[in-house]
């Protein structure tokens, strides 16, 4: 009780010196709950809308094989409601000869079984009809009565100068532009990379002519159930009676899987910048109550000299840092629970799933815990040494700082928090194992740090860096007692090692994907093409001017349905392989080697093979499955099953944008399954859009997709996500900043009775100031190289082991963040120095 006591007292009289530990924790803890929050909310919005989201209550998707009727049969024997829906990709054709890549989405009369379309920006029931529906009166003669509508994003009607009534072509197909389709209630947000939405009714489809064998469509079936809580138990009882299907069964829980794993690859990447900042806060938390204990010196030495144990004088020092460090957890929390709040109508267009505002407890509670333990991790050790030191040492602690050290029981239970705020960090991530790789890391950079400024430190002592008196001058201010360069080294430099890795990651994923583009790289894929439509594609490609390459393979769609027997979706695989059990996968047979295939291990069979199939595999997903040569991958092509044997696996360069396949097959059993074939044409640049033109007018049914568009919207995507992550980044940054000032802030007094000494001595202004630009600019430079340093090394093992893309070296990357190192040092030195410089001699003089 005397220790809270004396504790209320002393905090009546204000925090001055403990504001930065304030600011700090507020930062990091901000973060941190926001993302929670945000993460809580969009969760809770693929719960509530996983219906509408998925189509009904259950989804059967087949890939490219029609699904029976015996299903539907099935489904209906229960009182299900059920929507048939295929999606492939087309070519929509203007009247004006124009063409979009689309992703067209054909829909019968009881789609959608839940929600509403959104037609002009008016909510309806549904679209599918075989005839136009009515239009707007416009200057224009409205199409045929027999022309089936048409409905597209507004993006392709403003691409391609539609208006409602025109009449375009899709295949060999006619349809009338009925309106802009503005809301799709089972479509979830995504970057539109391959081309925009078109919708159609499912009954013009055939007359198209899109539908031949080895097309690359999706079938899919939903359906509503008359209790939709029993969705699990038909799921099991389907399963049951169709088993080996190789079919995809989902579940409103299970509706959008790729934005479950999107919402917690980015969470965790977050939160991580959220733990980050706040290790950064801890250093400000360390640096600051040094400062306030080193200004409550006297006051602390006089409690000792009249008789406060060190047990007192600890007890009310951390009450008082603690309650500072509650009231800037609670600024942080109340500021991460109402970001969400005030974003959530931008949010609503970013993120995949509208969010659910609310007040989520368990996210802010984890933010609090996170920085509690922060707090007390970086402040215990501080407050233990003062209270250990004895009440005369105190006074001349700040010039000759004492070697005490905190109790041992004090030191376990640092190491304790330490622990403990590692497990948690660990305990709550979605990748545990990456989580712990940051803790690893964050140690590690941590050290490095405090190790470049001791070694900048040593080199200062020793003379290393001697020169003119005010350089001399400069340096000696590295090393004097108490000083502040560890502090402000490790600040701005974990701040500084985050923006570059960031930096560095998205500057080699640009590079691997446009500036690595190869110079034979192909203009144009074209898919789709018929066995017996290949002899005129290749007469109608070699006849236009311009044309530099032609290649093709034959091309069918397989599902992988087993691995060694286990079922795809119970495979072990690792994280970033397991895309590749998760739909269709393009299939090609080959008798000889393709020219520019690189085998790591196996072998190729012979050109006169006529055995049991074979496969050539992709080493990377081999490696992720944790399997070799001679196991077998179960497929399922045109819904028969078919078992292939590894005979060799092959390292695939797909940056080379080559006719590259994860499965390679033997010829025989499938060369005499229906297939297509797919190519690749490279032709000069003006002449590209003749031949798309010349092949998809005389081949209705090939869809053709320009490389160089695919490339500028992933660019553009990718470079929406840089700027996500670097201003995410830059938190850190600000923490650093933060710190730094408060370190500046923290030495002012003493540089300021600096300079009234040596100005009273007979220095110049000049003189000083270049002493102290020197000592900063000392402390920037080697907080520069190392932040390179981390930056570099995590940037590699990012793209090294995570993306799986060759690393390289960015030194304009790296010059960026040495400037920027310099000229924060520089510049909160010159601030801190013309503060200083500014002081009255006598007063000061006077006064001491």
């Amino acid at each position: 009780m005397l220790a809270f006591r004396l504790a209320r007292r002393e905090l009546r009289t204000g925090v001055r010196g403990l504001w930065i530990v304030l600011l700090c924790l507020a930062l990091g803890v901000a973060v941190i709950a926001a993302v929670g929050t945000l993460r809580a909310a969009t969760d809770r919005g693929l719960a509530q809308d996983g219906r509408r989201i998925l189509g009904g209550d259950i989804e059967v998707e087949s890939g490219s094989q029609p699904l029976p009727d015996t299903l539907r049969a099935w489904f209906r024997a229960r009182g299900a409601a059920l929507s048939d829906v295929v999606q492939m990709r087309s070519m929509l054709v203007a009247p004006s000869g124009e063409r979009q890549l689309v992703e067209l989405k054909a829909v019968d009369g009881a789609w959608p079984l839940v929600g509403e379309v959104g037609i002009n920006g008016v909510p309806t029931r549904g679209i599918a009809s075989p005839v136009a529906a009515p239009v707007a009166a416009t200057d224009r003669a409205p199409a045929a009565a027999a022309s089936p509508p048409l409905y597209a994003e507004q993006v392709v009607l403003d691409r391609l100068r539609l208006r409602p009534g025109d009449t375009v072509r899709l295949g060999s197909a006619s349809f009338t532009v009925a309106g802009a389709l503005t809301a799709e209630p089972d479509r979830v947000a995504s970057p539109l990379i391959l081309g925009p939405r078109v919708l159609i009714p499912a009954a013009a489809l055939p007359a198209t002519g899109l539908i031949v064998p080895g097309s690359m469509v999706q079938y899919a079936l939903r359906a509503t159930l008359p209790a939709p809580d029993t969705a699990a138990g038909t799921l099991a009882e389907l399963r049951r009676e169709f088993p080996g299907q190789g079919w995809r069964l989902r579940q409103p829980r299970d509706a959008a899987p790729g934005v479950s794993r999107f919402i917690d690859r980015t969470s965790l990447f977050m939160t991580l910048v959220g733990l980050t900042s706040l290790l950064v806060g801890g250093i400000g938390v360390a640096n600051g109550v040094r400062a306030w204990l080193d200004a409550r010196a006297r006051t602390i030495a006089t409690l000792r000299c009249l008789g406060a144990s060190s047990a007192l004088v600890f007890a009310v020092c951390l009450i008082q840092v603690l309650a500072l460090a509650l009231c800037g957890i609670l600024v942080g929390v109340v500021f991460g629970a109402a970001l969400p709040f005030l974003l959530t109508a931008w949010l609503a267009g970013v993120l995949p799933v509208p969010p659910v505002a609310g007040v989520y407890p368990a996210p802010l509670l984890l933010a609090t815990a996170y920085g509690l333990l922060t707090a007390l991790a970086f402040s215990l050790w501080p407050l233990g040494r003062a209270a250990r030191i004895p009440g005369a040492a105190l006074f001349r602690d700040a010039l000759a700082p004492s070697r005490t050290r905190p109790s041992r029981p004090l030191l376990l239970a640092n190491a304790g928090v330490g622990l403990a705020l590692v497990a948690l960090t660990v305990a709550t991530a979605t990748d545990r194992q990456f989580a712990l790789w940051f803790c690893t890391a964050a140690l590690g950079t941590l050290v490095l740090f405090r190790l470049g400024s001791s070694a900048v430190m040593l080199a200062a002592r020793a003379g290393v860096l001697a020169g003119s008196p005010a350089a001399r001058l400069g340096f000696a201010n590295l090393h004097r007692p108490g000083s502040t360069a560890p502090m402000m080294l490790v600040s701005v430099g974990l701040g500084l090692s985050t923006l570059a890795a960031v930096a560095l990651i998205e500057g080699n994923v640009q590079h691997e994907i446009r500036d690595q583009l190869p110079a034979d790289a192909p203009s144009f894929f074209f898919v789709d093409i018929q066995d017996s439509q290949l002899p005129r594609f290749e007469s109608l490609v070699r006849a236009q001017p311009g044309v530099e390459d032609l290649r093709q393979v034959p091309s069918m769609r397989a599902r992988i349905v087993a691995v060694n027997g286990v079922p795809a979706d119970q495979v072990n695989a690792t994280p970033e392989t397991r895309w590749a059990l998760r739909g269709d996968r393009g299939l090609t047979y080959a008798a000889a080697q393709p020219a520019g295939t690189r085998l790591v291990a196996g072998s190729w069979w012979p050109a006169d093979y006529d055995g049991p199939p074979l496969v050539s595999f992709d080493a990377g997903l081999a490696r992720g499955w944790g399997i070799g040569i001679g196991d077998a991958i179960r497929v399922n092509v045109l819904g028969r099953d078919i078992d292939l044997r590894i005979a060799s696996l092959r390292d695939i360069a797909w940056q080379t944008l080559s006719l590259n396949f994860t499965l390679v097959a033997s010829p025989g059993l499938l060369q005499r399954a229906p297939h297509g074939h797919i190519a690749t044409v490279r032709v000069a640049g003006p002449d590209q859009g003749n031949l798309l033109r010349v092949v998809t007018d005389a081949l209705p049914n090939v869809t053709g997709i320009r490389v160089e568009d695919v490339l500028a919207a992933v660019a553009a995507l990718l470079n929406q996500v840089a700027v996500a992550l670097t201003a995410t980044g830059s938190v850190t940054l600000v923490a650093g900043i933060l710190v730094l000032v408060g370190a500046v802030a923290a030495g002012q007094r003493r540089r300021t009775q600096e300079a009234v000494i040596l100005k009273a001595l007979g220095a110049t202004r000049r003189q000083i100031r270049t002493a102290w630009m020197v000592e900063f600019g000392s402390l920037g430079v080697a907080a520069g190289v190392i932040a390179a340093l981390v930056g570099t090394l995590a940037s590699y093992a990012v793209t090294h082991y995570l993306m799986h893309i060759d690393f390289v070296f960015l030194p304009g990357t790296l010059a960026a963040t040495l400037l920027t190192s310099l000229a924060m040092m520089l510049g909160f030195g010159y601030a801190g120095t013309a503060a200083a410089l500014r002081a009255k001699a006598a007063p000061m003089l006077r006064n001491e």
